[in-house]
């Protein structure tokens, strides 16, 4: 029998590499606010209001495709080749990326009705259209980045990340500010490094795969269904909580420049911390999915349970952090006193919502593993536009906390969609055990 310090080292194991790329891969979105910030408090206005639409849209192929690892390592577990998943899951990612850059690039003519400032539409019309064809890379990053974890190869994706976020801060700012022949782009600039970016971290990892494992061709049926039928779930669920911040930044964007720009340093914020239980998430979602196809389900009981203790202890350490040194942490985004004015109290809040928020991507990670990923989806819909929007628009308006409102809603939301996640996980644990 194996004891709880084996699981955590089971997990660990996959997720230390993770954590560093995925750190890796929000310090390039941190990369992008800092350098716009410093370049105008526009600028970094603009590219919040542009990705809070374009992450939307992005996020519903990437949870898909996030999947994969999930499914592959079930099929691993019941003594499946997944060698001839690779052209399959890079079929799928291209189909997907093929649609979503359509999408992005509908949504341009749609940006002059939302009433932005002229100035700001002019830039977000921008960085839409090249961020539409960003999506390729971006998909095959993902794609191949997961195919490797399901063999658990989690150290050079991750490393790779690490790399990109030097080469993104490069050409950001070489980009943004001008540099010799190059001139002074701004927003644009940002969203040229990203897409270069992108397709170098897509293109090394394709390349990676090949050399690392023995790629093969072979009946792959019920692969698509399977990825389908766990991947869009999972995918709405992230696309909801998406959906849920960035429809925010839009609201209090037409309110005013600053609360899109307080709003975008804040969710950048709670991305880097956030980034470690996600890690723990994809590690235990490996974990959990090679047992549910083994069928070991005391072990699956015991990663889903170890992932959870985990999670949850370090976004509370997180949070005393920033509550603790809250004006440190925002002054490293911006010099702007009025904008760090408007953040600071919205941090206090944002202690409190981490703890829950660490709680709930643990959960969806368990259930992804488990292929049970509806859920996950249901419980956002409920969290997000059933308490976070109604709530919090009568917070902002009605009783005049504008940002601070939605973030105080969200904070009910979490603990919300937790509570029925966390309930659903022990009534399917006792199910398997009877």
């Amino acid at each position: 029998m194996q004891s709880r310090n084996f699981y955590a080292k089971d997990i660990l194991k996959i997720a230390l590499p993770i954590i560093l790329g995925n750190l890796g891969f929000i310090l390039i979105g941190v990369g992008d606010v800092v350098v716009a910030g410093r370049h105008s408090t526009v600028t970094l206005a603009a590219i919040s209001l542009a990705t809070a639409i374009t992450n939307c849209l992005m996020i519903l192929g990437i949870g898909i495709l996030g999947s994969i690892s999930a499914i592959l390592s079930n099929y691993r577990g019941e003594g499946r080749e997944i060698e001839k998943y690779f052209y399959p899951a890079l079929r799928f990612g291209i189909i997907l990326a093929t649609i979503i850059c359509f999408l992005i690039l509908c949504c341009i003519p749609l940006i002059e009705r939302l009433g932005f400032e002229p100035q700001l539409t002019v830039m977000i019309k921008d960085y839409f259209f090249i961020t539409a064809f960003a999506t390729f890379g971006g998909y095959l990053h993902c794609m191949a980045k997961e195919y490797l974890q399901a063999f658990e190869i989690v150290v050079f994706p991750n490393i790779l990340t690490i790399f990109c976020i030097f080469l993104n801060v490069a050409l950001n700012i070489i980009l943004a500010f001008g540099c010799g022949c190059i001139p002074e782009m701004g927003a644009k600039g940002l969203a040229i490094a990203s897409l270069i970016t992108r397709y170098f971290m897509g293109l090394v990892l394709i390349a990676y795969c090949f050399k690392k494992v023995k790629i093969k061709c072979g009946k792959t049926h019920g692969f698509c269904h399977d990825l389908i039928k766990v991947g869009v779930p999972a995918s709405l669920a992230v696309m909801i909580e998406f959906m849920g911040f960035n429809i925010i930044a839009v609201i209090m964007g037409r309110v005013s420049g600053i609360y899109a720009a307080a709003h975008n340093i804040m969710c950048t914020l709670t991305s880097v911390s956030f980034m470690i239980p996600l890690a723990l998430s994809n590690a235990t979602a490996v974990k959990v999915g090679f047992a549910n196809g083994a069928k070991y389900y005391n072990s699956m009981k015991k990663y889903a349970f170890t992932c959870i203790k985990i999670s949850v202890g370090f976004m509370a350490c997180s949070a005393l952090l920033i509550g603790m040194f809250a004006e440190f942490w925002t002054g490293l985004f911006t010099k702007d006193i009025e904008l760090i004015k408007v953040c600071i109290p919205i941090a206090y809040v944002l202690c409190f919502f981490q703890v829950f928020d660490g709680l709930q991507v643990s959960l969806a990670g368990i259930f992804k593993g488990m292929k049970q990923t509806r859920v996950v989806m249901l419980s956002n819909i409920i969290g997000y536009w059933f308490i976070a929007f109604p709530l919090g628009y009568v917070l902002a308006f009605k009783y005049n906390l504008n940002l601070l409102g939605f973030w105080i809603a969200l904070g009910v939301s979490a603990i919300v969609l937790c509570s029925i996640m966390l309930i659903s996980m022990l009534m399917k644990f006792k199910k398997l055990e009877s």
